[in-house]
């Protein structure tokens, strides 16, 4: 997934530390032949080569994903959607290349979450159209973070953070103190924007500095795309997501970036356990009513 994976753990010996990185890197190697869009032979790369011309039997895991992220794409009336990468293959971020606007008018059409009929029943997905590319890229590295986390569970690890690029599980405390987790400066890869002492949650952070280039406008052109236009959300430098799972909080971090500060605060401040910090493009910060001290009189 082309990501960074960092493990920390406490065990009872050097075997068993030895055999539990071993069990979670190969957690998410799984997750990796299954849901990349880097690969040809992964489960959803043949999805999208197939799912136009019928139904499509898939995996219990990459059906779990899938019916998560219809969810996020509802709740946020289609600002998170994964049939983005019929338009989202068009970049490439190494070299510097976005699509023209011809190129976007012609995706556009095939970026619609409704398009991707899901039979819980049966198992299967099918596309409503041809040209659709489902892209697991918000939302898999928290599916297989979560994975791993249930893998450490089973082989009795009891405190641990496991993390993903921007999605991190924390498995209960630090052993007597709180994980302090630090949301990045957006503009600043050494210095911290604000810091957390969290136990036993997941963590998404979703941001413009991830992946991008300057254009020759010198507009910042970064991978998290607006499903209405094809092109960067502009308004948004970083959104941080805290819940339970990551599978959740990973489609909510760009779900939340694509809405803005205001309607993503308002959706959020609608789900029980879920808060969010947001990074404007004025470096001003919002945070959902669970973060905000409590006043005293």
């Amino acid at each position: 997934m082309t990501t960074p994976v960092e493990l920390e753990f406490w065990a009872e010996d050097k075997a068993l530390a030895d055999r539990v990185g071993q069990e979670v890197l190969a957690v998410f190697h799984q997750v990796d032949e299954q849901m990349s869009r880097y690969r040809e032979d992964s489960e959803v790369s043949r999805l999208n080569r197939n799912a136009a011309n019928g139904p499509v039997t898939v995996s219990d895991g990459l059906f779990q994903v899938l019916d998560k992220a219809r969810e996020v794409s509802i709740l946020s009336d289609g600002a998170f959607d994964i049939t983005f990468g019929s338009v989202g293959y068009l970049y490439d971020f190494r070299a510097g290349k976005k699509p023209t606007e011809e190129e976007l008018r012609s995706g556009l059409p095939r970026v619609n979450f409704r398009d991707v009929i899901l039979d819980r029943d049966a198992q299967t997905v099918e596309f409503r159209q041809t040209g659709i590319r489902v892209d697991l890229g918000g939302i898999a590295k928290g599916y297989a973070v979560d994975l791993g986390i249930e893998r450490l569970v089973s082989l009795g690890i009891r405190h641990a953070r496991l993390s993903a690029g921007g999605d991190m599980r924390l498995l209960g405390d630090k052993r007597g103190r709180p994980w302090y987790v630090g949301i990045r400066d957006p503009r600043s890869e050494r210095r911290n924007a604000v810091v957390l002492p969290l136990e036993d949650v997941a963590v998404s952070t979703s941001g413009d500095y991830e992946r991008f280039f300057v254009d020759e406008a010198g507009e910042r052109v970064h991978h998290i795309l607006s499903p209405e236009t094809g092109k960067s959300v502009q308004g948004v430098q970083s959104v941080t997501i805290i819940g339970e799972d990551a599978l959740t909080t990973d489609g909510l971090s760009t779900a939340v970036f694509v809405l803005g500060p205001a309607k993503g605060l308002e959706m959020i401040e609608r789900l029980p356990g879920i808060d969010v910090v947001v990074i404007d493009d004025q470096r001003m910060m919002h945070v959902s009513e669970g973060l905000v001290p409590p006043q005293t009189d």
